[in-house]
């Protein structure tokens, strides 16, 4: 135990930074291996067979459903945080004195395991790629949107890549690397038995996950995914936002840009009904100067979305290419600020 406790002290300054850097460059080298036993792909079997014995006890009592998806939401998220941590906690051990290198590569993989930038950059690539071929390329989006793509032209293919790839660019890239990057400063200035990137990665997964699987606001996930929908809004706000501030910086803009690209997105992007989902489009639609939302379908469901930068021109192909290619350079910006974070620490610590 007092290892444990102990743990990652003298890992600490710009080291944890790095770790987090090595993670991204990986997942940006080989993505998701499909050979490879995914940590969501868990998460998914956890969160299917407790909601199958969810439902099975709590019927179509709201005030049970509720109670069941709080427990699942702090059983998951905690289980995966708990597990994360665990890992740190032993990769460490006593910090750079004390390193297991069969489990530093690990804790390198299992961090590369909670960013999705390549598998996102690949995905959406995968439907541009289809095109002009429109029905290999409502086949390609439909793995990767929730609207109903068997009716939808060229046009609103492409525009369902461009609100895909800046809405997962948060949700699956800079969501998880801001956790990382939390728990890396924490580690940085010396909390080393504190929850670190891993840690805060995973569980902000699960959290993920658990919307993506029970946060349909129909049927008994009406009420069984109401927790985990909330954590997960609650958790994807910052970085949402963050994303907002600083993808101007992305476009070449100075820093004078960045308040009036934020103001921006949150002018557009608020009045749609998820508190991130808007935000995080309108600010890649303002970004990369095309107009985005507009009418969905959801099943027999028809849904208006907000228009966000209208007046805009439509996107087309290069301008999705161009959404992913801000993500990349927002994502390097992150991490060489995190690493400069990092240095002002150890810097701070060598002359204490």
């Amino acid at each position: 135990m007092t290892l444990l406790l102990s743990g990652v002290d003298s890992f600490t300054g710009i080291h944890p930074f790095l770790l987090v850097l090595a993670a991204a460059g990986l997942d940006r080298l080989v993505g998701d291996p499909r050979w490879c036993l995914h940590p969501v792909v868990v998460m998914g079997w956890w969160i299917r067979r407790l909601q199958q014995l969810s439902e099975r006890w709590a019927g179509d009592r709201p005030w049970a459903l509720r109670l069941a998806g709080g427990v699942i939401t702090a059983l998951l998220v905690g289980g995966s945080g708990g597990a994360g941590w665990l890992l740190e906690q032993w990769a460490l051990g006593r910090g750079l004195s004390d390193l297991r290198p069969a489990g530093l590569l690990a804790l390198w993989i299992a961090l590369t395991s909670a960013l999705a930038g390549r598998s996102l950059e690949q995905a959406v690539r995968s439907v541009l790629q289809a095109l002009p071929d429109v029905a290999a390329a409502r086949t390609a989006l439909s793995w990767i949107v929730g609207r109903d793509t068997t009716e939808l032209n060229q046009a609103e293919i492409v525009r369902a890549a461009a609100e895909t790839a800046s809405e997962n660019a948060v949700d699956g890239l800079f969501a998880p690397l801001f956790w990382m990057l939390v728990g890396a400063g924490l580690w940085s200035v010396g909390y080393g038995g504190a929850p670190g990137p891993l840690a805060l990665a995973w569980g902000f997964k699960a959290a993920s996950t658990l919307d993506s699987m029970l946060g349909y606001r129909q049927g008994t996930l009406l009420w069984l995914g109401t927790a985990g929908a909330r954590l997960d809004d609650l958790l994807v706000w910052l970085p949402c936002r963050l994303v907002a501030l600083s993808l101007p910086l992305a476009t070449g803009c100075g820093p004078g840009g960045c308040l009036q690209g934020l103001v921006a997105a949150l002018r557009d992007g608020v009045p749609d009904p998820s508190p991130n989902a808007g935000v995080s489009q309108a600010a890649y639609a303002h970004a990369a100067g095309v107009q985005l939302g507009g009418l969905n379908r959801y099943g027999d469901q028809l849904k208006v979305k907000p228009l966000l930068a209208a007046g805009s021109p439509r996107p087309n192909p290069a301008a999705v290419e161009r959404m992913l290619r801000l993500s990349l350079r927002l994502e390097l910006l992150w991490l060489l600020a995190g690493l400069a974070l990092g240095i002002a620490i150890s810097a701070v610590g060598s002359v204490q």
